[in-house]
């Protein structure tokens, strides 16, 4: 069975196994702590649906200029898709040489992690596909998975196998890196991961969360020292249903992590506050819309959306260029 196959069988799988008390799952969102809960989630938000019928979806990324465009993957069908409040669904880019996670670099130009291609790359102005990172100390990188980028331009990227396939792996490990695009230099940032996926900084940059979505089915926080040197390595969260895949951080520090019943919302402590329920298992979600305060969710085979109180501090920077 092909391994991206085999990743969301599990996460299925998983879902179910863990499921919560029927009375809950019948309910639009889970509320452990009401007085956080309704600061982010306002009264009468509903989730919505906003297109269906693709194959798996992954990646969204909210794109500002020209009105504004979310862009996001389908893995299966080698499509990176098109969303806008306008026209709805349309295909993007078709190869994407399946494409998983994207972001944009502090130029506001597309960075896109492609499983086929075993590469991060970036689409310039023009249009054409540059190559960023393929190969670590010369062997192929395994199938680049989830990406962030920071203030200082450098480039943090996952890099898990479950985009290989029957495709030999060549690395000893299942790394996160660290590009810095100017001199290209590529180092391991971290190498005790069992399968890392999600990442995204705290508001000051000062921390990052990475979400291992293999056994370990948890969050870690690592502080970010000089250099992009990460230490004091600790566990952030443990996902309760299913395992955690695409994570976000909002500007006031929580974490919202993608889980088999839904997005999971954390205090900066670790705290659940609550759940928003989706009725796809969800692979990631990202802020974006006219406001920056639309959350958006690829969830299967469907995109979903819902209307916030909050933003991430990656959309509010990108919105005031």
């Amino acid at each position: 069975m092909d391994e991206w196959k085999h990743w969301i069988l599990t996460a299925i799988v998983t879902a179910f196994a863990a499921a919560p008390l029927a009375a809950e799952e019948s309910e639009p969102f889970v509320v452990r702590d009401p007085a956080e809960f309704h600061k982010i989630v306002p009264a009468g938000a509903t989730l919505r649906k906003l297109a269906d019928g693709m194959q798996f979806v992954e990646g969204p990324v909210w794109v500002a200029r020209a009105g504004g465009f979310l862009l996001f993957s389908d893995i299966p069908a080698d499509e990176i898709k098109k969303w806008t409040t306008e026209d709805g669904l349309a295909t993007f880019r078709k190869p994407s040489r399946q494409a998983n996670g994207n972001i944009l670099d502090l130029q506001g130009r597309l960075l896109t992690c492609e499983h086929l291609s075993r590469s991060v790359t970036r689409t310039e102005e023009n249009g054409t596909v540059t190559t960023l990172a393929d190969r670590f100390q010369g062997n192929r990188l395994n199938s680049p998975n989830d990406i962030a980028v920071k203030s200082d331009a450098t480039i943090w990227f996952t890099d898990p196998p479950y985009g290989l396939k029957n495709r030999g792996k060549e690395l000893a490990g299942n790394y996160v890196f660290r590009l810095d695009p100017f001199d290209e230099t590529l180092r391991v940032a971290a190498d005790d991961f069992d399968r890392p996926n999600g990442l995204c900084f705290s508001p000051d940059e000062k921390r990052l969360y990475i979400a291992d979505s293999g056994k370990p089915r948890h969050i870690r926080l690592f502080d970010v020292g000089h250099g992009g040197v990460l230490g004091n390595g600790r566990v952030f969260c443990t996902i309760e249903t299913g395992a955690p895949d695409g994570i976000r951080c909002d500007s006031d520090g929580r974490v919202f992590s993608s889980a088999g019943d839904g997005i999971h919302i954390y205090a900066p402590d670790g705290k659940l506050i609550g759940k928003i329920r989706v009725p796809e298992t969800p692979a990631n979600l990202c802020f974006g819309g006219a406001t920056g305060s639309t959350l958006f969710i690829t969830a299967r085979r469907s995109l979903y959306a819902i209307t916030l109180n909050v933003t991430d501090s990656y959309v509010r920077r990108r919105t005031a260029e």
